[in-house]
């Protein structure tokens, strides 16, 4: 490393071979060390690059401008790590962006090859996704279309975390049961056509290329039964909503909270003076079919025997009695002969859309659903 104590060769003559010789080795061996030493070299003009020796273990690199030396880079010698000076400055001054997408990328070291490299937002997210805590998903409220909500639904922007991956969609999607799923607004159905007595789980999708959230309709209550033929490029998350089909394949209008629960926008009324007794029996109702949920019931009941009551109850707890010396009742006890009680309860169905029912005496219940819960870690 070096200097030249004069920079240049001579003009005018005579001149030595020698004296030649020195000085074109001289300045050619300052060109080669990059006219390093502990200060800027006294020949330096403005455009003049040269690196400082000043600190022990460094290089730095400046650029003189004629009044001032410019501070480009400094290297490590000892783990030839490059720092670039005003890197900092300029990434502050730059122009900020307000809705980053999973494309975009980050510069960062790479400790095992030893260099830089690009990380797009999408591959950064699947890294800190498992060391995020669990998995949730924010926003997403699914509701029927205002204009088409017999057969349209409106998904709200969401974001996912499942699968040790992240999902987010930035605007409102609408899928509607018509069609076979194409990416954007239109068809969301993963295969088939629309069917009468149909359950539709709403599951959030991630675009592997961006990270950016979609959504498919599947009568699938798996992650795992999802149809992915239409799907090529996209992961299936989690459920994060469903709707349920008539007898016409209208979608049953609901309104959908941020706490996952569903009101049908019409009651629904199961069964009219059915029939009930002490033997335990399984009852269907209009809830989503593959999942346990818990449906918000209510109930009528009659009997010809007074101080009677009806237990209706999760299938999951086996078969219970009705009554006050067994498992209760949950719809008041009959005083009059034949009069009527009302009662009623939220109740977690089986994965067939069923719960028990049973009385202590034989009578008639009325039951109507007006909603239910289904669980999708929604937290806001």
């Amino acid at each position: 490393m070096s200097q030249a104590t004069t920079f240049s060769v001579p003009t005018t003559g005579p001149a030595t071979p020698s004296l030649m010789a020195a000085r074109m080795d001289d300045s050619l061996r300052a060109l080669l060390s990059g006219n390093s030493g502990a200060s800027r070299p006294a020949y330096a003009v403005a455009g003049t690059v040269w690196v400082s020796t000043a600190t022990a273990g460094q290089l730095k690199l400046y650029l003189y401008d004629g009044a001032d030396d410019i501070l480009l880079m400094v290297v490590d010698t000892a783990t030839n790590a490059v720092t670039f000076s005003g890197l900092g400055a300029a990434i502050n001054a730059a122009t900020a962006k307000t809705a980053p997408i999973g494309a975009d990328k980050l510069g960062i070291w790479d400790s095992a090859a030893g260099d830089t490299k690009s990380l797009t937002l999408t591959v950064l997210s699947t890294f800190l996704a498992p060391l995020l805590g669990p998995d949730f998903v924010q926003g997403g409220i699914v509701l029927p279309n205002g204009s088409t909500p017999l057969t349209h639904l409106d998904i709200a922007a969401f974001t996912v975390k499942a699968l040790s991956k992240f999902a987010s969609s930035a605007s409102t999607l609408t899928k509607n049961i018509n069609g076979t799923w194409v990416a954007g607004n239109g068809g969301g159905l993963d295969t088939g056509t629309k069917a009468a007595n149909a359950t539709y789980f709403v599951y959030a999708l991630r675009k592997q290329s961006d990270g950016s959230g979609e959504v498919v309709l599947s009568t699938s209550a798996t992650v795992g039964g999802v149809n992915l033929s239409l799907l090529t490029g996209y992961d299936v998350l989690a459920p994060i909503g469903v709707a349920l089909t008539d007898g016409s394949s209208n979608i049953r209008e609901f309104i959908m909270n941020s706490r996952d629960e569903y009101t049908y926008t019409t009651p629904i009324r199961e069964v009219t003076n059915a029939a009930i007794s002490t033997t335990s029996a399984l009852l269907a109702i209009t809830v989503p079919n593959g999942v346990k949920v818990k449906a918000n019931l209510r109930f009528m009941f009659s009997s010809g025997a007074t101080t009677n009551s009806a237990l209706f109850h999760d299938p999951a707890q086996g078969t219970l009695v009705a009554g006050g010396n067994d498992a209760g009742g949950n719809v008041g006890t009959i005083q009059v002969a034949s009069g009527f009680a009302v009662g009623s309860d939220e109740i977690w169905t089986n994965t067939s859309m069923q719960i028990r029912r049973v009385s202590g005496a034989s009578g008639s219940i009325w039951i109507w659903t007006d909603g239910f819960t289904f669980p999708c870690k929604r937290t806001a």
